[in-house]
C-alpha cells in the first residue's frame, strides 16, 4: 500500500470559453506524504492555483471541466466524489489558506464565528464550545487578546492578522493537507517571515503534510522538500529542493533562479529577468511551450513536444536537453554570448 497522503496522476483542468478551451492544468502530476511540504512555484497564470482549486472541487463546471487524470486522496478518487461526499473532505480533511484574506473572510460576520462554524459543522460541537476553540486557534497562531479579537470583524485586523486568522480557520479542524496559496504575498517581510515559522512550528506539532503555493523561491528553499515548476499550465521540473536548486535542469527553472536576488550579488551583477510575457492558453505556441521565451531554444523546441527526461533520483525535466551533458546555465550563456 502507497505510503503517500495525497496522489495527483496527470491531471487535466480546461475551461471552455467563446474565445476556445484554455488549457489551465495540462498533465500534472506529484505525490505527497505525511509531514511533507511541496513547493509549486511558477509565474501568474502557471495553473498553479487551478491546480489547488480542482483538487478542492472548488472549479465551476461549466466552464471549467476535468479532461483527465486523477486526485487520490490515502486512496481514494476525490474526483468520483458526490458534493456531499466531498463537503466532508473540503475543510475538513483538506484545508485551504486562500490568497487574499479580505475577500476570503466574511465582512459581516466575526471572526469568532467564522472560525467556529467548521469546527460546528465537521466536529459537531456545540456553540460554545466552538466558540472556545475559536479562542485557541488564534492564541496558537499568535493573534494577542484572543479573548477579544475573536469578536472582532475583518476589517479590524491588519493585513497580517486577517493571514493568521485564515491560517487559523484552515487548521481548525486539524487537517492531513494545508494548501497555502501565496499565504505571504501582500505582507511585509518581517511578517512573511514569521507566517512561515507559525506554518512550520503547525506541521511539527501535527505532522500535516502542506502545499505550497509561491512564485518565491525564497520561500520554496526555506521550508519545501520537494519543488514543482509549473509553466503554462505543465509541469517543466520535479524533484527534491536540494536537486531542483543544486542542478536546475530547465532554462525557465534558471530564468527564474536569476531573478531572485541573492545575498552575495555585486552592484554590477544584474538581475536577469525572463523575457517576454506567458503564453495565452487558449492558444499555445507548437513544441516546447517555453520556446518564445528561451535565449537557448533551438529548431526542435519550435517544432517537437519535449518529452519529459529522468536527471537524477526524482529530478526530473521536461526539455529536449535537460540532462545532457554541458547543458547548463553557464555552458549556454556563453554559447549565446559567442553566437552574438
Amino acid at each position: 500500500m502507497s505510503d503517500n497522503i495525497l496522489e495527483v496522476k496527470d491531471l487535466k483542468m480546461y475551461f471552455h470559453t467563446r474565445d476556445g478551451v484554455v488549457k489551465a492544468v495540462n498533465g500534472v502530476s506529484y505525490d505527497l506524504k505525511k509531514n511533507q511540504t511541496l513547493g509549486i512555484v511558477g509565474e501568474s497564470g502557471s495553473g498553479k492555483s487551478v491546480t489547488a482549486m480542482t483538487i478542492m472541487r472548488l472549479i465551476q463546471m461549466p466552464p471549467g471541466h476535468i479532461e483527465g487524470g486523477e486526485v487520490l486522496y490515502n486512496g481514494q478518487s476525490i474526483l468520483d466524489l458526490s458534493e456531499d461526499e466531498m463537503r466532508k473532505i473540503r475543510g475538513n480533511k483538506i484545508a485551504m489558506i486562500f490568497q487574499d484574506p479580505m475577500t476570503s473572510l466574511n465582512p459581516v460576520y466575526r471572526v469568532g464565528r467564522q472560525l467556529a462554524e467548521p469546527l460546528m459543522i465537521h466536529k459537531g460541537m456545540k456553540k460554545k464550545e466552538a466558540l472556545a476553540r475559536a479562542v485557541e486557534l488564534l492564541r496558537l497562531v499568535g493573534i494577542p487578546h484572543p479573548e477579544e479579537r475573536v469578536k472582532d470583524y475583518p476589517h479590524q485586523f491588519s493585513g497580517g492578522m486577517r493571514q493568521r486568522v485564515m491560517i487559523a480557520m484552515a487548521l481548525a479542524c486539524d487537517p492531513d493537507i494545508l494548501i497555502a496559496d501565496e499565504p505571504t504575498t501582500a505582507l511585509d517581510v518581517t511578517i512573511q517571515a514569521q507566517i512561515i515559522e507559525l506554518m512550520q512550528d503547525v506541521q511539527q506539532r501535527t505532522g500535516n503534510a502542506i502545499i505550497m503555493i509561491t512564485h518565491d523561491l525564497g520561500v520554496v528553499a526555506d521550508m519545501a522538500d520537494n519543488v514543482l515548476v509549473m509553466y503554462a499550465g505543465k509541469p517543466v521540473e520535479y524533484g527534491t529542493t536540494e536537486e531542483v536548486f543544486k542542478k536546475p535542469s530547465h532554462p525557465y527553472t534558471w530564468g527564474l533562479m536569476g531573478s531572485l536576488p541573492r545575498a552575495d550579488m555585486t552592484e554590477k551583477e544584474p538581475l536577469m529577468p525572463i523575457h517576454g510575457m506567458p503564453p495565452s492558453l487558449v492558444d499555445l505556441p507548437s513544441g516546447c511551450s517555453f520556446h518564445p521565451r528561451c535565449p537557448y531554444a533551438k529548431d526542435i523546441c519550435r517544432t517537437e513536444v519535449p518529452s519529459t527526461h529522468v536527471i537524477e533520483g526524482m529530478h526530473t525535466a521536461t526539455c529536449h536537453f535537460a540532462g545532457e551533458s554541458g547543458f547548463t546555465r553557464e555552458v549556454m550563456e556563453k554559447e549565446v554570448g559567442q553566437s552574438e
